[in-house]
């Protein structure tokens, strides 16, 4: 009979939760990529925005002063959009963490059921070949003694005989 494994409706589960978990965190760190994406994108407009201010005329400063404010406090705001993804992302990760410590667990059981399930298979296997040696041996002295005997037989006719 092969192995089967009593908690393996279990462990299909954890195997299953942890991969839900495992797309859960891969879409927490694109959405830290994308944070972080746009951060890069509104620091190049405010690099780019500075440069600009340098070549424009006088009268624009106090326009580009605000748009710069502005895209100041849009980084500030993205950037606590990327904290929360973040922190997000690692919450997530300690999740899936767990959730696969607790396959692990049950794949090590599985391993140490199936290893003792072996060894009994093992000690059965070896129990029915010493009761077949035990048989064996028994029908062997048998057939020697009946050997015996009959020889016993044989002698004690040529004695009678002879």
């Amino acid at each position: 009979m092969p192995f089967r494994y009593r908690l393996q409706k279990v462990l299909d589960f954890r195997i299953r939760k942890k991969e839900e978990q495992l797309l859960v965190v891969q879409k927490a760190q694109q959405a830290v990529f994308i944070a972080e994406e746009n951060i890069r994108k509104n620091n190049e407009e405010i690099r780019e925005t500075q440069i600009n201010m340098r070549k424009a005329d006088p009268m624009m400063y106090d326009i580009y002063d605000k748009y710069l404010i502005h895209l100041w406090e849009k980084a500030e705001q993205l950037e606590q959009i990327r904290a929360e993804a973040q922190r997000i992302l690692d919450i997530e990760k300690a999740k899936l963490v767990k959730l696969e410590q607790a396959v692990k667990v049950l794949e090590k059981h599985k391993e140490k059921s199936r290893e003792a399930y072996l060894e009994e298979e093992k000690k059965a296997e070896l129990k029915g070949y010493s009761e077949l040696g035990v048989q064996r041996f028994f029908r062997q002295s048998q057939e020697r003694q009946e050997e015996e005997e009959y020889a016993e037989i044989l002698r004690q006719l040529e004695q009678l005989e002879g």
